[in-house]
């Protein structure tokens, strides 16, 4: 036995030998944290067989793993990973080369149910897999599945067989947590042969348990005539079953990843060809956003209600901060060809002339150094071929285009009170303040709360923008969202009060509609123990503010309030929560100091609403240091890797 990764403080899962003598691994390498929870995630890697030269393969946002090699000597894994939909059902099948190149959708990424599609392997001498078909919120336990590809890449069409075989409605009918409610669980199939497989299953279970002593599960014998049998019992239960027989190396896949480069290059040969673009005429779309969706390398221990738990606060439902890259053109044809930073989690949107957006990915993709990849169209079928053409698409006849800035400035993630709020200062404060005779009036003021900022709480509540959120596992048609659906575009586009916005300040604001309304810039704040992640006052502070003026707080601590925005930090006085003890000094005059507490917190320790203000919490700042010391040993051995040394965990 020879341990090959030594490095300190982090985990290496799921080791799988490669075609070419290498070994694929996940790794929490690069420490980054459950956008929707707490808990750290893992993504691929791969490293030599004597445990050298470790590379990073895989960089979404969330969890890569359970790797086995399919025949044609690709990695197939499991990948969770949201933008812009719902965190349940994003655990789907995807394939890549062992070098990091082609990441790829092989099944289950706009499937509904099962939450999860975890644990796949390539039945031997078959086109097919068998995998897990599991719940979100339990163990990596449900039913066993047979999935052929080339019969669809979501739903019930492709699976060919399941145990037990009335689990398949739940595919058809379920949700993210269908198959939490089975009369047995399955795990970890390993096909023996065309009809055999060696699962770990269920003997007993105790309903609702989540402990290893609530459960016993046995090695059992899974046939595709019916048979069911148990194999092994042990004083333990028993799991990952593995069959010791010799077995034909997969192919070996060239390596392209470049490690001296650090870009690649995207193309795409018709924007127009989708499943989902009803309405959209040919010529409506003139550009490609190239959006970065970036890791969460924090969390906070209170949280914020959206669509799930967002441990702090990030946005009004949705989970992801965002970095708009810039945009590239689209030719006449459908077409674009660009450069892209390589090791970079993007995400594309089409836009029509007015920088509205037309179309969005809600998935994630990335380039390897050097590596050239695209695709057909956007939501193109995945079974389908190109439409024939007789000419290259125009934007492959020149070389790739590089991206245009957003605003003509480097990237920074994007920042409601930074990029939104200036517009509404500006050109909406003589209307749009706070009222006191007036509670129903639309605030579109700066004033910080809690959570967010008043603007943005009361744009979300007053239902000016109509927006997917963390949307549903369904690929949405184009025009449905975003920009060209919010009635806040028709106040931007009309004659509202003569306010005239700048083409810049319009598109802004449309910017910030198709990037799914997002408000805070960083996932790090300066205050982790109290309300949302985000609140400069502690809890028993919010009790007791609560308690004097009859609000309480902590319901509004979530999207699904109809609250406006009741505290105003930055003018205490002006805070809507105030009305009803106006009249009662005492408790007036306690509520403000209170208020007025949490304003000084904020202009001593700003708590990231602006990313450059930011001060983290002391946890945040060692969380940060972590971060940045994994990423200079990835730096240094990509590097040693492009002089043709080897590199080593140093203990």
């Amino acid at each position: 036995l020879k341990q090959l990764t030594k490095a300190n403080d982090v985990s290496d899962i799921d080791p799988v030998y490669l075609p070419d003598g290498g070994i694929a691994f996940s790794a929490t390498r690069q420490p980054k944290y459950c956008m929707c929870n707490r808990h750290i995630m893992a993504n691929l890697y791969r490293m030599n067989a004597d445990g050298s030269n470790i590379t990073q393969i895989g960089i979404s946002t969330l969890f890569e793993g359970h790797a086995s090699i399919l025949s044609d000597g690709r990695i197939l894994y499991d990948r969770w990973e949201y933008v812009d939909r719902n965190f349940g059902d994003a655990q789907g099948l995807w394939t890549v080369n062992p070098d990091g190149t082609k990441h790829a959708v092989y099944y289950g990424n706009n499937t509904k149910s099962p939450g999860g599609v975890l644990d796949a392997r390539q039945i031997p001498g078959t086109e097919t897999v068998v995998c897990t078909f599991a719940p979100c919120h339990d163990r990596p336990w449900g039913a066993i599945a047979i999935v052929d590809r080339r019969k669809g890449v979501d739903g019930v069409e492709p699976v060919q067989q399941i145990w037990p075989a009335k689990s398949i409605d739940l595919v058809k009918e379920g949700d993210l947590d269908s198959f939490k409610w089975l009369d047995h669980y399955y795990e970890d199939p390993y096909p023996v042969n065309e009809n055999n497989f060696l699962v770990s299953r269920t003997i007993w279970y105790k309903p609702g348990g989540w402990m290893a002593l609530d459960s016993k599960s046995g090695l059992y014998l899974l046939s595709r005539d019916g048979i069911e049998e148990l194999l092994l019992e042990g004083t333990l239960s028993l799991f990952d079953p593995v069959v010791i027989e010799p077995r034909q190396k997969p192919n070996v896949i060239p390596a392209m990843r470049d490690h001296k480069n650090s870009k690649g290059i995207f193309y795409v040969q018709n924007v127009y060809e989708g499943t989902h673009m009803k309405g959209v005429e040919k010529g409506k779309a003139k550009y490609l956003r190239i959006v970065e969706s970036p890791e969460k390398r924090t969390w906070t221990q209170g949280g914020w209600g959206g669509q799930g738990e967002q441990a702090p606060g990030v946005n009004w439902h949705s989970f992801e901060t965002k970095r708009i890259l810039g945009e590239v053109p689209i030719e006449a044809d459908g077409s674009a060809h660009f450069e892209a930073p390589a090791m970079t989690y993007v995400y594309f949107q089409l836009l029509d002339e007015d920088k509205k957006m037309i179309q969005s990915m809600r998935s994630g993709t990335m380039l390897m150094p050097n590596e050239t990849n695209g695709c057909i169209g956007c939501h193109e079928d995945r079974l389908s071929v190109p439409t024939p053409t007789p000419n290259t698409p125009m934007a492959l006849r020149k070389a790739p285009a590089k991206i245009s800035p957003w605003h003509d400035k480097a990237p920074v993630n994007f920042s409601f009170m930074e990029q939104v709020q200036p517009i509404f200062d500006k050109h909406c404060m003589s209307c749009h303040d706070f009222d006191k005779n007036d509670r129903n009036k639309l605030v579109l003021s700066r004033d910080m709360n809690p959570f967010f900022n008043a603007a943005y709480v009361n744009l979300y509540v007053k239902k000016l923008v109509t927006l997917v959120g963390g949307g549903p596992a369904d690929i949405q048609q184009a025009y449905s969202w975003g920009a060209h659906a919010s009635k806040l575009t028709g106040v931007i586009d009309g004659n509202h009060h003569n306010v005239k916005l700048s083409d810049r300040e319009k598109e802004t604001l449309y910017a910030w509609m198709d990037i799914n309304g997002v408000y805070y810039p960083v996932y790090e704040s300066a205050f982790d123990s109290t309300m949302a992640g985000r609140s400069p006052l502690h809890n028993h502070e919010i009790n007791e503010l609560g308690q004097l003026t009859g609000i309480n707080f902590w319901a509004l601590n979530n999207h699904g309030r109809n609250l406006t925005a009741q505290v105003a930090f930055d003018r205490p006085e002006e805070s809507p929560c105030l009305d009803g003890i106006r009249a009662d000094k005492v408790k007036y005059k306690r509520a403000v100091e209170l208020i007025k507490q949490g304003r000084k917190r904020l202009k001593q320790t700003p708590r990231g609403d602006i990313e450059k203000d930011l001060i983290p919490c002391d946890r945040h700042k060692e969380q940060l240091r972590k971060y940045a010391e994994r990423l200079s040993i990835e730096k240094q051995n990509n590097e040693a890797i492009s002089k043709g040394l080897s590199i080593f965990d140093q203990e």
